[in-house]
Formats: C-alpha cells, sequence, structure tokens
C-alpha cells in the first residue's frame, strides 16, 4: 500500500487510537477494531484508490473560506487539508469492495461529531469530490437540511471554490430560494450537485447515487431520511451519508439511529452496509459525564488542539457548572451527548444508572418467592396498549412490561410519531396485532402466560371504564382484577414509589428501551400533599407502558398496606 499517500496517515491513526497514544472515546476505537478486522475479512477487498481519489480532490482544489489557526492567523484561501479521522472517515467507506468486484461495500454513513469540527465544510468537500469520481455514472448528489438554509451552508461553500477555481462559467449555477444546484460536463462525465430541504411529500420523484444528510438531529420523522434513500435504489455504488451533532430529543429519528449505530459497533447487530463514525464524551456507569475533565473533551472533539481551542472548551465546561440550560447546549454540542428535553420530568440516566446494576432473566424472575402485581392501559383500542407485572424482592423493585399495536397502523405511527415500534418488537417488547384494533385477548394471553411461567399474579388494576371485555375476560381466567380509576391521586403514589426507587437505585425494568421511551416523555406538575399529577410532554407521544407500571404499583402498595394493617389488628392494634 505504499503507493498511496495517505495510507500511513491512516494506519498511524488506528494504531495510535487502539494503543491509546491518542485519547478516544468507546464507540472511535471500536470503528478502529472494526476497521482492522474488516482488512483481514476474506469476503472484501481493501482498495484505497477511490479513496485516495477523494482526498486529492478536496485538499488539491478546495480552500477554506473563513476561520483562523490557534495562533491567530487567517485560513481564508488556504488549502483545505483534512485531518487523520476525516482520512480514516474516506479510507472507510470508500476503500472496501465485495471480492472480486467493483461493488463497494458500505452503503450507509453514520458520522457524528460536536460542531466546530468542520462538519459542514466536510460534507462540501465530500460532495465534491464524490461528485467528480461517480462523474461518468452521470452523478447526483444531494446535500440534504432539515431546512434548506443547512444545506445552503455546504452548498455555498462549493459555490466558492468553483469561484477561487476559476471554474464558475464551466458550470450552470441556480443558486436563488427555488433552486440551488450545480450542473456541468466533465470529459465523458457529467456531475449534479443540489441542495434540498428534507420534504418527503414533495420529493417522490428524486433519482440520485449520493446523499448527505447534514444535522439529522433536527430531522422530525424518518420519512425525511428514508425518501431521499428510496431515491438511491436504481444505483449499485450508491452511498447515504447521515452527518450530525447530538440533539436534545431521545425520541427522534436521528437518536434511534444512533443507538441503531453503537449496537453495530457493539457487535450485537450485523450490518455489514453501514459504517458508523462517531466521537463523544464517555458517560459513567450512572449516566453522569465529567464534563470539566479535559480528556473528555479530546474524546470528543476529533479536531481538539485544531480547530477546537483547549481553553474555550474548558472555559465553555466550567460556565455550564452554574446554568443548567447552558450545561445541556454544553453537553450536547461541544461533547456530543444526547440530553433529555427541559419538559420531561424524569432523568432518563438515572433510571438506566438503576437499571443496569441488574440482570435477571424473566425465567429467573419466575422462580422467586414473591407476589407480582398487574397494571393494565387499554386507554385506545387503535393504538398502543400496555401491561405490566411490578413487584419488589431483597428491596429492589422490578417492573416487567409490554405492549401492544395493530400491524395496520403501525407503519404510519412509526413514521409520523417517530415510534420505534419494529424495533420494540424485535427486541420482544411488543406484539403486533394482526387486527385493525387491539385484540385484549392478546393482553389477557401474556399474562396468562407470565402465570403459566412461574409468575405469582396476585391481583391486576386497570381503569374498568376503558376495557369491559378485559375485565371479564382476565375474570374468565380467574384473576384478580380490581378497577383503579385514572385520578391523579390514586396514581400519584404509584408514581412516587417508582421515582424513589430509580434514585435509590433499587430499581430493574429489563433493559426495555421501550419503557425508556415513555419514561422520557413523562411530563409532571406537582400538587398539593406530595401528589403529582403527570401527562405526555407532546401528543403525539406515549406514556403507557410507564402508566401500566403505575397501576401495577398502585396495586402492590394497597397489597402491603392492606398486610400491614392487618398485621397491626392481630397485634392488638400497635
Amino acid at each position: 500500500m505504499k503507493k498511496y499517500k495517505n495510507y500511513d496517515v491512516v494506519m498511524e491513526y488506528v494504531d495510535n487510537i487502539l494503543t491509546g497514544k491518542k485519547i478516544a472515546c468507546r464507540e472511535t476505537i471500536q470503528a478502529c477494531e472494526r476497521f482492522k478486522k474488516d482488512l483481514k475479512n476474506p469476503i472484501y477487498d481493501f482498495n484505497p484508490k477511490d479513496a485516495e481519489f477523494v482526498i486529492q480532490i478536496i485538499e488539491k482544489t478546495f480552500v477554506h473560506d473563513k476561520g483562523q489557526r490557534l495562533d491567530g492567523t487567517p485560513l481564508r484561501g488556504e488549502p483545505f487539508l483534512l485531518e487523520p479521522w476525516q482520512k480514516f472517515i474516506i479510507y472507510n467507506i470508500l476503500g472496501f469492495f465485495h471480492k472480486g468486484t467493483i461493488i463497494r461495500r458500505f452503503k450507509e454513513a453514520f458520522i457524528k461529531v460536536p460542531r466546530k469540527n468542520g462538519k459542514t465544510r466536510m460534507a462540501a468537500a465530500l460532495a465534491w469530490a464524490l461528485a467528480l469520481l461517480e462523474r461518468l455514472s452521470g452523478s447526483t448528489v444531494y446535500i440534504v437540511g432539515a431546512a434548506l438554509r443547512q444545506a445552503s451552508q455546504s452548498f455555498d461553500y462549493i459555490v466558492f471554490n468553483l469561484d477561487q477555481m476559476g471554474e464558475k462559467e464551466n458550470f450552470r449555477i441556480r443558486n436563488n430560494n427555488q433552486e440551488k444546484s450545480i450542473v456541468g460536463e466533465i470529459g465523458k462525465g457529467s456531475i449534479h450537485i443540489e441542495a434540498l430541504a428534507a420534504n418527503p411529500d414533495a420529493q417522490d420523484s428524486l433519482n440520485c447515487n449520493v446523499a448527505i444528510a447534514d444535522e439529522l438531529h433536527a430531522y422530525k420523522s424518518p420519512k425525511q431520511y428514508n425518501v431521499i434513500k428510496e431515491a438511491m435504489k436504481a444505483y449499485t455504488n450508491k452511498l447515504m451519508i447521515g452527518i450530525t451533532t447530538a440533539g436534545d430529543n431521545m425520541n427522534s429519528f436521528c437518536y434511534n439511529r444512533l443507538k441503531y449505530c453503537q449496537k453495530i459497533l457493539d457487535g450485537t447487530v450485523k450490518d455489514e452496509q453501514y459504517f458508523v463514525f462517531i466521537t463523544k464524551a464517555d458517560e459513567k456507569e450512572d449516566g453522569s459525564v465529567d464534563y470539566t475533565n479535559p480528556i473528555e473533551h479530546e474524546k470528543a472533539n476529533p479536531n481538539y488542539g485544531v480547530t477546537i481551542r483547549p481553553e474555550d472548551i474548558m472555559n465553555d465546561a466550567l460556565q455550564a457548572q452554574n446554568d443548567p440550560q447552558q450545561r445541556k447546549d454544553f453537553l450536547a454540542k461541544s461533547l456530543n451527548i444526547y440530553t433529555s428535553a427541559m419538559k420531561s420530568y424524569f432523568n432518563i440516566d438515572e433510571f438506566r444508572a438503576s437499571d443496569r446494576r441488574y440482570n435477571w432473566t424473566i425465567e429467573e424472575l419466575a422462580k422467586l418467592p414473591i407476589k407480582w402485581y398487574g397494571g393494565a392501559d387499554l386507554s385506545k383500542m387503535h393504538d398502543l396498549t400496555a401491561a405490566a407485572l411490578y413487584g419488589t424482592y431483597n428491596d429492589i423493585d422490578i417492573a416487567i412490561t409490554h405492549a401492544w399495536f395493530p400491524i395496520v397502523a403501525a407503519h404510519t405511527k412509526a413514521e409520523e410519531d417517530n415510534i420505534p415500534l419494529f424495533g420494540w418488537q424485535d427486541d420482544g417488547w411488543l406484539t403486533m396485532c394482526n387486527t385493525p384494533t387491539i385484540n385484549y385477548d392478546d393482553v389477557i394471553k401474556w399474562f396468562v402466560e407470565m402465570r403459566d411461567k412461574g409468575f405469582i399474579i396476585d391481583q391486576i388494576g386497570f381503569d374498568r371504564k376503558f376495557g369491559r371485555e378485559f375485565f371479564l375476560g382476565m375474570k374468565m381466567h380467574r384473576f384478580r382484577i380490581e378497577d383503579t380509576p385514572q385520578l391523579y391521586y390514586l396514581k400519584s403514589e404509584g408514581f412516587r414509589r417508582i421515582e424513589k426507587k430509580v434514585k435509590d437505585g433499587k430499581f430493574y425494568y429489563l433493559h426495555s428501551e421501550a419503557f425508556e421511551y415513555c419514561v422520557q416523555n413523562v411530563r409532571a406538575i406537582e400538587q398539593t400533599d406530595d401528589a403529582v399529577k403527570y401527562e405526555k410532554v407532546e401528543p403525539t407521544q406515549r406514556i403507557d407502558i410507564f402508566d401500566a407500571t403505575v397501576f401495577a404499583a398502585m396495586q402492590m402498595l394497597k397489597s402491603m398496606q392492606k398486610s400491614e394493617l392487618a398485621r397491626k389488628w392481630l397485634k392488638g392494634g400497635e
């Protein structure tokens, strides 16, 4: 590989990460480990010829349009030289081919880095270089933002460089409110680069071989991404690149995509067509981040000491100590850590930290010598329905949850409301009903199956006005079932029980991402006498699984109170 100018640069970067010479987060280390493993994989050929072409095009034709070096000297007009981590990305996405073919391995990429690391300009430079690389196929490259303004930044940077090259006259450039495009003939090929807003209702006829989706965290629904991805189906060597920083919506398309990509790096999901590169601060076991530690600053920012001034990021970190809102922004934008929306009542990291302490299986829980209490949220027959079992063992509260959804509405609901229903189904937390509405027999069947597994189910709470058929069906199967009206002062006790156990690190929910999703959507208002009234943060979000868990916790607490009263009575009313 000596003939390739950047091969040694990339390998040195990888080796420095893996040996600890260069500070990196867990995900970056995993990406480098994956690269090393892929080099030895016999089903792929590694040939960096295209990667070298792209790097050379960028470094020889692009210059900076603004900025300063760390010593204060201006960068405008200076060559746009890629950093080793950027070359690593390009080597990966363009270097691997299926054995004995010219078919590239990677069709999709997820790149997540904090702001001020040259992300937008890298997107622009990649768009230009990839268009030239694929010119013989008549390349069409889309730069897509959640809003046109985002995509315009990359587009304008390409136009700036065409002007610097003296090449503007050789291309048809349209740059107005209706269209932002660059079209031109190059030798036997052609290029078409266009900036678009992600508008799925107006983009069904798109056709491209490369797309760069910028600032994924701002995408409102998966459809904004998927409609662009669908536009590539006619091409064999297609490439969809998503570039983003962290956001503050853990129910977003971007966050769900992040979790999927982390599973690829972990090896728990196998997706050979998807390249993943993530830089972020590492989180502790309790979900917190040592955000004033310069080591974490360097882990998150691959351009630390290049475009990121260490003293500036430290100053921002110290300011964030005294300002919760600024701290949220600092964690998201400078350390690339997703944060919960301010409206959310719970800190999801507290739930995760508590849950991670335990690892009982369903089979192990069924054997515990304890009683279990049930809850069901049957609020809508055509929407998410949930059930829960709740028990306590050695002072640890345990919630086992399940949900149901009609399959006929699942695709629409997943896209419109951004609910990862199919991911929950794959993980075993949700069952798709084959009927247009929720079949309550499916919910009853779950309770029966749990009882058959060995769970001793004492009683089950639900709001009778939403499911009389469910009530009668549960009675027929010999369950003790109690009508529990949805009144906040009655539900407060179950809510507070869960809250306290989580804060004490004594709450386990079997690592259910469906349960976590609902927890993050809870908005609560404190009432008098320590009562709490809770609801959804947004109308399109769901809290049903959490609600079912509250119902179940209420039943357990009622039973405990009755037992205590009986104990006192037997002792003579102490």
